[in-house]
């Protein structure tokens, strides 16, 4: 299948058209960036990390009864996608206290949680991705009282599936974010699931194995990433 037109770049991905209208081309990036863009870089070989993980984890997903964007992956940096209008939110899970809900809530990092918790955030470069609740996002009309009680529901069991997936490599999921779309009357899942979209820990040491290490100056990088790569597929 051939790339024709590009019609994103973003931080991460870049995304082309194809001669079938229904489908596009993911193009994974080595580009990094956090708080927002004001932090930027390069991560040695992430684009090809986070490309063959997301699709190993849509795989697993689908196996149990997700539906994603995945069709086909073509090489280490690309995939085949069903084209799909991004609800514009990032939906976020939260099993251990970490980053800004720490920092938020004065919940010392680390602290289990006694629930999983599903916070919305306005997908939206020019206002910062603010957190939006419920009542907000049906108010501004980019989204339904159906259409986020799906996604919630999807994502409490993408949630699960994931946690039982990581620990079962010796990792934990603290905390991760993803983006549904909308298909042919669908809402089903997009995007990606990396190191740069969740917070990966080692399950015995609390070792950082995601982009914090990145974003806080860490060190150890792309060895973080190379871990993640190397448990999943070991």
């Amino acid at each position: 299948m051939e790339k024709l037109e590009m019609l994103y770049e973003g931080k991460a991905k870049r995304v082309f058209k194809t001669e079938d209208e229904d489908l596009y081309i993911v193009s994974y990036k080595d580009d990094a960036t956090a708080f927002n863009g004001l932090k930027k870089g390069q991560i040695s070989g992430k684009g090809v990390i986070n490309n063959k993980m997301t699709n190993i984890v849509f795989k697993y997903l689908e196996e149990n009864g997700i539906k994603t964007h995945l069709v086909e992956e073509i090489n280490d940096r690309e995939t085949i996608v069903k084209k799909v209008e991004i609800v514009p939110l990032e939906v976020i899970v939260r099993n251990v206290a970490a980053g800004s809900f720490s920092k938020r809530f004065g919940v010392e990092e680390g602290t289990a949680l006694k629930n999983a918790i599903v916070e919305f955030s306005y997908k939206n470069d020019d206002l910062g991705d603010p957190m939006i609740n419920n009542m907000q996002a049906t108010a501004i009309g980019i989204t339904t009282e159906a259409e986020l009680e799906d996604i919630t529901k999807q994502v409490l069991k993408i949630n699960d599936l994931m946690k039982k997936f990581f620990i079962e490599r010796g990792i934990k999921l603290i905390d991760f974010k993803v983006e549904f779309g909308r298909c042919k009357g669908e809402v089903i899942l997009a995007d990606e699931i990396s190191p740069d979209t969740c917070r990966l820990w080692d399950a015995e040491t609390n070792d950082k194995l995601d982009k914090d290490r990145f974003r806080r100056d860490l060190g150890g990088v792309e060895e973080a990433y190379e871990e993640v790569w190397r448990r999943i597929t070991k």
